[in-house]
């Protein structure tokens, strides 16, 4: 079956959000993004340049989007353990020191539960990158 063969990814973004996330990179060079904890959507992904934001020993990298890594807190790691990331941008600026700020955008994340099947496939697949 195909889908046992597809790589189970926990952060995705749409095209919008790949586009600007290379605008970014070729402007600031290395980035990340970090996802504070907040209630149910009300967290923003914050894009920094390298050496903006001093990342904490309890904060764990969820994945990467455009080959940008993005990190989330340990707390809210556990969170969204049962749901996939989806980053996006959106119109108009938030006032925050996030990149895309200043060119008026901002980057939003959305989540969605995984399927049973997804589930299964996730834990087999980390369990077989740990076996590595």
């Amino acid at each position: 079956m195909e889908s046992e063969h597809r790589m189970i990814h926990r952060v995705t973004a749409t095209d919008a959000a790949l586009a600007l996330v290379q605008q970014l990179r070729q402007r600031h060079g290395a980035i990340f993004f970090y996802q504070a904890g907040g209630c149910c959507e009300g967290s923003s992904p914050m894009c920094y340049a390298e050496g903006d934001m001093t990342l904490m020993p309890d904060d764990v990298q969820l994945g990467e989007v455009g080959g940008v890594p993005f990190h989330v807190s340990r707390s809210q790691c556990e969170y969204l353990l049962g749901s996939q990331l989806t980053l996006d941008v959106a119109p108009g600026s938030l006032g925050t020191f996030s990149l895309e700020d200043a060119d008026g955008h901002h980057f939003v994340s959305r989540t969605r539960l995984w399927t049973d099947e997804e589930w299964h496939q996730l834990e087999a697949q980390e369990a077989a990158t740990k076996a590595r």
